[in-house]
């Protein structure tokens, strides 16, 4: 009986060995991922040229070389037209081409207003700032296409006012095109959105897309499984986000 069961003995030592010390097969790169999706989307003519859009009632203006840029929104109301100017440095605020004083309380709110619109219309572009934090979370299907399923938070420090928001975005696994994004902020109650892209083209070497914009039933949700909920159509479509005359020179 002894001569039987040391083998077998040996033998299940031996497969368990084996199976202690398969090799993880490593999640994909984020960074290389978010890299490659900022080449096919135009990164280095974006951040080197000046954008021109118009979203909604105002027009946007950003100029870009390198890491020093000059975002603007320009508007018409009731006292004329204004023109709101963020830099690297500074916010200014123009009415009727004059300087005006901003209340520090608002300097902000119309920073983050300014900010937010450039922001979006040149992602992934940006992805790469230093106060990013980039987790790779899945790979999924969406409507047939294959995504790889990224996480990012921004650390404290350099991550602006809005640093604790946070963000998933799906870019596709054959091209590496940003198809889906998805954003939790914390501002005037909070709320979370998953934008899906349309109306893809390129201008000058940059690709420019339009946004259906969808928000859940209820903000009590994990942001990072919101893609079932828009696959199942959970998701109510809120707006639109269309860029009209776009130029990149």
């Amino acid at each position: 009986m002894k001569s039987i069961l040391l083998p077998l003995l040996f033998l299940t030592v031996l497969i368990s060995c084996k199976q202690n010390t398969t090799p993880e097969v490593a999640a994909p790169n984020a960074t290389n991922i978010v890299n490659e999706a900022i080449k096919i989307a135009g990164g280095d003519t974006i951040l080197t040229s000046t954008l021109t859009f118009k979203f909604r009632d105002k027009t946007y203006i950003a100029v870009r070389d390198g890491g020093a840029f000059t975002l603007n929104r320009t508007f018409i109301d009731s006292v004329g037209t204004i023109r709101d100017v963020l830099s690297n440095t500074r916010f200014e605020r123009f009415v009727n081409n004059e300087v005006v004083k901003v209340p520090d309380s608002l300097v902000d709110t119309y920073s983050n207003a300014v900010n937010s619109v450039h922001y979006f219309s040149i992602l992934p572009v940006g992805l790469n700032d230093g106060a990013v934090y980039k987790t790779y979370l899945d790979t999924v299907t969406i409507n047939k296409k294959s995504y790889h399923k990224i996480k990012v938070t921004f650390s404290e420090e350099n991550g602006g006012d809005d640093f604790d928001d946070v963000f998933v975005y799906w870019f596709s696994t054959e091209d590496y095109k940003l198809d889906y994004l998805a954003y939790q902020y914390h501002v005037n109650g909070g709320g979370i959105r998953f934008r899906e892209a349309f109306n893809e083209r390129y201008i000058n070497g940059a690709r420019i897309v339009d946004y259906n914009n969808y928000k859940p039933e209820t903000i009590d949700i994990n942001i990072e499984t919101i893609d079932a909920l828009f696959k199942n159509k959970k998701l109510q479509l809120l707006s639109k986000i269309e860029l009209e005359n776009v130029s990149v020179e």
